[in-house]
């Protein structure tokens, strides 16, 4: 299972998923206002994962 870090919450979560949407998914997060990294690299939601990813979902912040 990959390790998911939510950064906003400095929560660390064991999730079973083979790619980022079925992360969204378990874990109930609109997609649209968060950036992921796996290994510190940005990903998308079709990217495949693996049991030693290391995920971070980073909340995006905006204001004028």
């Amino acid at each position: 299972m990959p390790i998911v870090t939510l950064i906003k919450e400095d929560v660390k979560k064991q999730v079973e998923a083979s790619t980022l949407k079925e992360v969204y998914e378990k874990l109930k997060i609109n997609p649209t206002i968060v950036i992921c990294t796996k290994n510190n690299e940005l990903i998308i939601e079709s990217t495949k994962l693996s049991p030693k990813d290391e995920i971070k979902i980073i909340p995006v912040i905006s204001g004028g």
